[in-house]
């Protein structure tokens, strides 16, 4: 489990560590103060993936397209 701030992670680094909490748990093998600390990093990662999740989906649908469905530009995202 990394030192690092949730928030300052990239999305890849939080969904590495993510995974990595994920496979801890599985194992069972960790104590439970362990477990309980792994958890709530897990429950945190998982909102800061959706949220760059979320943030990229934006921006994507934020592209416009011509008739032919090439991309002209982008427009604005509503509510950023």
């Amino acid at each position: 489990m990394s030192d690092t701030p949730v928030e300052k992670l990239s999305f890849e680094e939080a969904m590495k560590e993510l995974e990595s909490v994920v496979n801890q748990l599985d194992h069972g093998d960790v104590a439970l103060d362990r477990s309980i600390a792994l958890y709530e990093r897990g429950a945190a990662l998982k909102k800061r993936c959706e949220d760059e999740l979320k943030r990229a989906e934006e921006k994507v649908a934020a592209i416009t397209l011509d008739n032919d469905g090439n991309p002209t530009g982008t427009a604005p995202v509503e509510g950023n």
